[in-house]
């Protein structure tokens, strides 16, 4: 029997957190072979070469495709975009996939997908029809949309706008938030083994903080993350774990300015640039709050019935349940969010999330369809106008 090849890229720690069950799904397919390349930030001595973290779970990384610059500015990024799409190039001639898998709304997948559409490799794009208005990758998102041709959604509002955006209803599969998968099937740690793995006390009160800038045009990312900072600072009876930026422009900016402040705070603040899925997950369970402007925490801490004060305009129109309190990047906004969250009356309102698609599945769903859809003319698709549609 000849297998399919499926090529799983990714280029940071957080997507390939969310890809983890379908990698493993794929792997265990006897009609499937895994293929993987990993680039971007996993690839970065400075983002923490997280490209180990796959291998140390046991999967084999097919390609490696070099592309960030020393620079996160946005001329520097676009170069390294440019580096990405020659090695891409080579890549996809070596590996030469049947399908090739996406998920999300990076840049590093815009490259991937548009040297996927030149060698006429189908794309499937995981978490199309999403809406995150105060970054790039809100365009970035429906471009892939446009390029792919099998789409997974998580809920059915997305589903109908990648119909809007002409895309064949028979290829658009309403499977859930990948995410969930991970915490449906994790193993959480204890609050003291995960003390005891990041080496620092957390206590039974701590904030979960990511915060990753706002990447559209004017925006005073220096000037929000002080804020941001300031407001942690009102609560000293909490501790803090700060997950850093990743490499969007102005990423390392914000990084720096987060060791400063975790320096200057020994013992109450710990910084990481990454915790890896089980940690960050566990992390998220055991918080009194997750912060900040991850998507995280519209995806995955609804699950754990967690309440995130979102901070600024990132995921600005995103789907969010009624765990997420929004508030501006000022520091009484953000105080005001935190306090909220953390009140008897938001807990209590939590209870009653039912977040759908939560039975672990979502990856074996997304797998099947993997592995049973035709390939003889997926990749010549016809735009499919929702008046004629019906």
């Amino acid at each position: 029997m000849v297998k399919r090849n499926i090529c799983v890229v990714t280029g940071t720690r957080a997507e390939y957190g969310l890809l983890y069950w379908l990698m493993k799904e794929i792997e265990a397919d006897d009609a499937l072979r895994l293929q993987i390349i990993a680039t971007g930030a996993h690839l970065s001595q400075e983002f923490g070469l997280t490209y180990r973290t796959i291998e140390q779970d046991g999967f084999r990384i097919d390609e490696k495709v070099e592309m960030l610059l020393s620079s996160d500015t946005a001329v520097g990024i676009t170069k390294s975009m440019g580096v990405e799409l020659i090695g891409f190039a080579d890549a996809l001639e070596r590996l030469k996939p049947d399908i090739m898998v996406l998920l999300g709304d990076r840049y590093e997948l815009l490259v991937a997908a548009e040297a996927a559409l030149v060698a006429n490799i189908p794309i499937a794009h995981i978490h199309g029809g999403e809406i995150t208005e105060g970054a790039i990758d809100d365009a970035i998102r429906h471009c892939i949309t446009k390029m792919s041709h099998i789409h997974f959604a998580s809920n059915p509002e997305h589903c109908r706008r990648i119909r809007q955006l002409g895309e064949d209803p028979a290829h658009i599969h309403e499977v859930g938030i990948v995410g969930i998968d991970n915490i449906v099937r994790m193993e959480f740690l204890s609050p003291d083994e995960l003390e005891q793995d990041l080496g620092f006390h957390l206590g039974e009160k701590f904030f979960l903080v990511t915060y990753h800038p706002v990447t559209v045009l004017g925006y005073r990312k220096q000037e929000a993350l002080q804020n941001l900072l300031d407001a942690l600072d009102a609560f000293p009876e909490y501790q803090v774990l700060i997950t850093k930026s990743n490499g969007d422009a102005g990423g390392r900016e914000i990084n720096d300015a987060i060791d400063s402040y975790a320096a200057s705070r020994k013992g109450r603040v710990c910084a990481r640039m990454s915790l890896g899925q089980k940690r960050y997950l566990s992390a998220m369970k055991h918080a009194s709050a997750v912060v900040g402007s991850s998507s995280s925490g519209l995806l995955e801490a609804p699950v754990l019935k967690k309440a995130t004060v979102n901070i600024g305009e990132r995921q600005k129109r995103r789907h969010r349940e009624i765990s997420v309190m929004d508030c501006a990047e000022d520091r009484e906004a953000i105080i005001s969010a935190i306090r909220e969250a953390l009140s008897e009356d938001f807990r209590r309102k939590l209870q009653t999330l039912e977040i759908p698609h939560a039975d672990g599945e979502i990856a074996v769903r997304m797998r099947n369809v993997l592995r049973d859809v035709s390939l003889e003319g997926l990749f010549q698709k016809h735009f499919v106008d929702i008046l004629s549609a019906g």
